[in-house]
């Protein structure tokens, strides 16, 4: 049996691609440290389990309603308003998901014809080029710039990217793999943009309990009423509330979006089990201190693994505004990000992400992630500073 033309074109992600590589080290006996994922450490907190257990012990086991339990709807309603002050029908404009993946495809295949265009920020999560290849969409990368210790776009970055096949803008904010938290402005900018364009929004905000230094998550739809009817939002429970295994998301838009997205999702799913969905609305639902705490815990981190990698030769962190990832500026050291990344891990033992398998604008730079704590992250962070420093050597001979 031949190849379909998707699986033509789609490819392993950055992260699979590397988890190859380090599986091939450790079959041959050699240890190795992993600071590339978004994998919360932290269990889900034990009110949200219990939520879970009561559901099972109800009966909670039969077939979801396939846009999602109304309660749960009601709950993701209630959040957006309460959050960000969205107001959005239960009934008609909320999609629960199997996941932000899940959201993201459906979005795509309600906005897309083949051949249409999704402008894309770069560097930018590569796993969304897989969906938009399943959907016969093309891609055309916004480059960014690293400006005054952060990625942003360029005022006009967006128009100047404007094809008449351009479609879509996705969005992913707090941004991965660049941390980069939009602030009202540059959102505004972005969506009047997408205006004149007359482009739709595709608005990824599964990191948006995840950002720091007392910054506010924006969600794009807020920023003016043309916005909201202009965007699909898309989040999940998985960073926010260490439910990454859980796969529980929701997607937020017009309800004729949303219709057409029902419509995609009832050909392969029936949608996340009716107990992840009880224990979904109770985690909406019941006190945020627990991602509050969580919050605390990663900025720690974060401003841990700043310290740590300061003072290197040609070595410069980025500090994240939000999620889960420093990106460590190695441009100076004269290397392509993706040797470093392979010395990393063949000499150091210790797996991080280059750059430029995020887009041709992330090259020069490493994704290092502070998912994870305790020893991993101790020792993860020795290694790597180490490894660094040798490399940060040999460039100065």
């Amino acid at each position: 049996m031949s190849e379909t033309p998707w699986v033509v074109r789609s490819r392993p992600t950055a992260i699979n691609t590397v988890l190859q590589e380090l599986r091939a080290l450790q079959a041959e006996g050699k240890p190795v440290l992993s600071l590339m994922r978004g994998q919360p450490d932290s269990p889900t907190p034990a009110h949200i389990v219990e939520a879970a257990i009561r559901a099972l012990h109800d009966g909670r086991t039969g077939y979801p309603d396939n846009r999602g339990e109304p309660e749960l709807r009601r709950a993701v309603a209630e959040k957006l308003e309460r959050d960000q002050g969205l107001v959005y029908d239960p009934d008609r404009e909320i999609l629960i998901t199997d996941g932000a993946t899940c959201g993201i495809a459906l979005a795509l295949a309600a906005s897309l014809q083949p051949g249409d265009a999704v402008l894309l920020p770069d560097p930018i999560y590569d796993a969304y080029l897989g969906p938009i290849a399943l959907w016969g969409g093309e891609i055309i990368r916004v480059p960014a710039n690293i400006c005054a210790g952060r990625f942003s776009i360029a005022a006009g970055g967006l128009e100047a990217s404007f094809q008449p096949r351009a479609k879509l803008v996705l969005l992913n904010n707090p941004w991965n793999p660049v941390g980069t938290v939009f602030a009202q402005a540059e959102l505004r900018a972005i969506l009047d943009s997408a205006c004149i364009g007359s482009l739709s929004v595709i608005s990824d905000e599964i990191y948006e309990g995840l950002v720091y230094d007392g910054r506010q998550h924006i969600s794009p739809a807020s920023v003016s009423d043309s916005a909201r009817q202009r965007t699909v939002l898309v989040n999940s429970l998985s960073k926010t509330y260490s439910m990454t295994g859980w796969r529980v998301g929701y997607c937020a838009g017009p309800a004729s979006v949303i219709q057409g997205m029902t419509r995609v999702l009832q050909q392969f799913s029936r949608g996340p089990a009716t107990f992840v969905q009880d224990a979904a609305a109770c985690a909406l639902r019941s006190s945020q201190e627990c991602v509050r705490r969580l919050t605390r815990e990663y900025q720690e981190r974060r401003d841990r693994m700043v310290r740590c990698l300061s003072g290197i030769p040609g070595v410069q962190p980025l500090v994240p505004e939000g999620g889960l990832f420093v990106m460590v500026d190695v441009r100076r050291l004269g290397m392509p990000s993706d040797a470093v990344r392979r010395f990393l891990l063949q000499e150091m033992g210790v797996a991080v992400v280059h750059g430029s398998a995020y887009g041709p604008a992330g090259e020069g730079t490493l994704r290092v992630s502070f998912a994870g704590g305790g020893e991993l992250l101790e020792h993860g962070l020795q290694r790597l500073r180490e490894g660094l420093l040798r490399v940060a050597e040999g460039a100065s001979e």
